[in-house]
């Protein structure tokens, strides 16, 4: 299958080349630098692809594997935008609207004083269960999510505070899909999201064995000396094979950049139409206006799945010279993609080591906002 976006050049699209070779400088530095092995950018506009480029190394161990541009990057968190769009369907169905309560398409969510929380309160950080943890055994026992899910415990009362829930938000998620649709969640994604936008080679909650050769080893930088190290429990065949729905998607940058360039035009990908304008219009709204999030220690204008720019001094990942709607969301110290409806151009950024702040931050405002500078 073609790859849905046709590739172009960014001149052609109104995007700044030097601009663009200081974006591939820089991260050609971080890389002998020993920053990270390796990473991949890929840059739409118009519904047309006008920049993929990988860098470094895929795997370092037992033997170096260079990146190419099929090379498949642990998502982390960016993952979380995925699987909220899989709710975002139910919406668009009119199985479900944000505004329910998770108990009502979820029995026995209500368990431990969960009955009031909504959808729309679980998916913006503010369901009240932050740290809640889901055994590893939930990966492949489905009963055991659900029962796990409904048992989480509060921590404080719901829709009080912002807090970024790591995983157990998007666990929820999960288990509310599987609940609405008697499919796996993993599964409903592909046949609903992935595969009508002709992503699913490129995109996967879950990755089936056969595609474990292409992805990346995930690393980290020694404490002691700074050079990169493997971290072994994202490894693994169990992991990749998960799709844990708050951290274990994989994809090409070029895929995510694609997604976010069907939600900057709007829901529809080269003439295929997943949601309405409206849907997207809402679910990148601000639903926390500018309460900082306690987790992240700033305001982060939380949307149902991703988050916006808004106009607060700072964001992360987004760039600060970012126009306000521009939204999008990050994989903890290692990746962001966004797009900008304003410009119609959509960003990716993925790379393989989870490095510390405030580096990860400070580098990923220099590279998101050498893109923004980029925009004619």
């Amino acid at each position: 299958m073609a790859f849905p976006l046709a590739a172009s050049k960014p001149s052609a699209l109104g995007l700044n080349d030097r601009a663009l070779d200081r974006l591939q400088e820089l991260i050609a530095r971080h890389i002998a630098e020993g920053r990270y092995p390796g990473a991949q950018i890929a840059l739409a506009r118009r519904g047309q692809l006008a920049l993929t480029a990988s860098f470094g190394d895929a795997r370092t161990e037992p033997k170096r594997v260079p990146a190419s541009d099929d090379t498949l990057w642990l998502l982390y968190s960016n993952t979380k935008v995925i699987v909220a769009s899989a709710v975002w369907l139910l919406a668009e169905q009119g199985a479900l609207s944000f505004t329910d309560t998770v108990a009502a398409h979820l029995p026995g969510f209500e368990a431990n004083g969960k009955g009031e929380i909504t959808i729309l309160q679980v998916l913006t950080h503010q369901g009240g269960f932050p740290t809640a943890e889901m055994p590893d055994a939930a990966w492949t026992d489905h009963e055991l999510l659900r029962r796990t899910v409904c048992g989480f415990t509060l921590e404080w009362t719901p829709g009080s505070r912002v807090r970024y829930h790591g995983l157990a938000a998007h666990w929820v998620a999960a288990a509310l899909i599987e609940a609405k649709t008697k499919t796996d969640y993993r599964d409903f994604i592909r046949l609903n999201v992935t595969e009508p936008l002709g992503l699913a080679n490129e995109l996967f909650v879950g990755l089936p064995d056969a595609q474990h050769a292409r992805a990346v080893d995930m690393h980290e930088p020694a404490a002691d000396t700074g050079r990169q190290v493997l971290r072994a429990e994202n490894n693994t065949a169990e992991f990749r094979r998960a799709g844990v729905p708050g951290g274990g998607g994989y994809a090409t940058a070029r895929a995510m950049a694609a997604f976010y360039q069907m939600l900057a035009q709007g829901g529809t990908l080269n003439g295929v139409r997943l949601f309405s304008p409206r849907l997207v219009q809402y679910v990148t709204r601000n639903f926390t206006d500018d309460r900082v999030d306690l987790y992240m220690g700033m305001p982060m204008h939380r949307g149902i799945g991703p988050h916006s720019r808004g106009t607060t001094p700072n964001i992360r990942g987004l760039g600060a010279l970012a126009h306000p709607r521009t939204f999008g969301h990050g994989g903890v110290g290692s990746s962001y993609c966004w797009a900008d409806p304003e410009s119609s151009v959509s960003f990716a950024y993925l790379s393989n080591s989870r490095v510390p702040d405030p580096w990860h931050s400070e580098r990923m405002d220099r590279i998101s906002n050498l893109v923004h500078t980029s925009i004619d």
